[in-house]
């Protein structure tokens, strides 16, 4: 099995309340060509989770107010399964015990050269099966400008949420898993509707109406292409 290839540009979040360091961390992790959003403490880093899709969370274990142990728990007991390596400088046997049973996937004690927390994030993701090009952690997947959280059923296009029911997104989704593939309408009623056959309706199209409405609402280019007498496929 070849080893899942990872993007040069990974979007991660880094939780430290201590400003200074969170700066040189920052900007080691984006030498490497990494986007990095910063969140000083851990209620700040349960809502950005919940509103940005990221590849990988680094979480500092001691925070104000709520400790990086609290978060993760709190993070893992919504079904959010985002890559998250915790950072501490606490590093006894118990201690990375406790943060990896509460939900990390790895646990990393401070201080760690850049190269390594780069290989670490890199290597946690590998092992997730992460691809950034369909596939996804199981958080996290994406083609081209479109980002999915399936567990959240939230979805991105270029970073501004889109608003999506659940059919809608399910048929997003099944695009995104496949981009610059010709899905025919047989191919979606089944995979999306559980159709085994052709109800002879336009049900397909209409939804891809609908769809091509909400992902252009910002004046972007229609990403999905019609393929007449096939089906659809969209710009990978």
């Amino acid at each position: 099995m070849n080893a899942p290839v990872l993007p040069a540009t990974l979007n991660l979040l880094l939780v430290e309340d201590d400003a200074a360091l969170a700066g040189i961390i920052a900007d080691e992790l984006r030498s490497f060509g990494h986007q990095v959003q910063v969140a000083a403490d851990g209620p700040e880093a349960i809502r950005s989770v919940s509103e940005t899709p990221y590849d990988a969370v680094i979480l500092d274990r001691m925070l104000p107010s709520l400790d990086g142990v609290t978060v993760l728990e709190r993070l893992r007991g919504t079904q959010v399964t985002v890559p998250i390596i915790m950072l501490s400088a606490l590093g006894r046997s118990k201690e990375k015990i406790e943060g990896l049973e509460a939900g990390a996937d790895d646990y990393v004690v401070k201080p760690v050269p850049a190269e390594e927390l780069n290989a670490r994030i890199h290597a946690v993701l590998r092992g997730r099966g992460w691809t950034g090009t369909g596939s996804g952690s199981g958080d996290t997947l994406r083609a081209g400008d479109i980002t999915l959280s399936p567990t959240r059923f939230r979805a991105w296009r270029d970073g501004k949420a889109i608003d999506l029911p659940r059919i809608e997104f399910k048929l997003l989704a099944e695009f995104v898993r496949n981009p610059d593939t010709v899905l025919t309408r047989a191919m979606l009623l089944e995979r999306v509707w559980g159709y085994d056959f052709d109800p002879g309706t336009n049900l397909v199209d209409a939804y891809i109406r609908r769809l091509r409405i909400k992902l252009t609402a910002d004046g972007g280019e229609d990403p999905i292409a019609t393929v007449r007498g096939v089906g659809y496929l969209l710009r990978g």
